[in-house]
């Protein structure tokens, strides 16, 4: 068993994706039908997705995600190590960034 999909509701979506893409995930602009706007990356078996929150779906509340990229995937300046992030809605995240180039497995 493994986790399969990941959805984030925010009210604040260019900051997240911006934020999440700034970390390494390969985030891409994606609308299906008549549906919102949103941001979604596949990693490895997992699709992580950012959607605008709305009445029917409200922000996404505490969560706390963590993610492992390697260092050439990051922009910034972070070391190699694990560090401990807070999203633009709040949401903690732990990134260990890795000198490992193929992290998938």
């Amino acid at each position: 068993m493994y986790t399969s999909l990941i959805v984030l509701y925010t009210d604040h979506l260019r900051e997240c994706a911006d934020f999440y893409l700034s970390l390494g995930l390969p985030l891409q602009l994606e609308q299906h039908g008549n549906g919102p706007e949103h941001y979604a990356a596949e990693l490895g078996g997992t699709v992580f997705e950012v959607y605008p929150a709305s009445d029917r779906r409200p922000p996404t509340g505490s969560l706390r995600l963590g993610f492992r990229v390697p260092a050439h995937a990051v922009v910034g300046r972070l070391p190699t190590g694990r560090h401990l992030l807070t999203d633009p809605d709040g949401r903690m995240v732990e990134l260990e960034i890795t000198k490992e180039t193929n992290i998938n497995e």
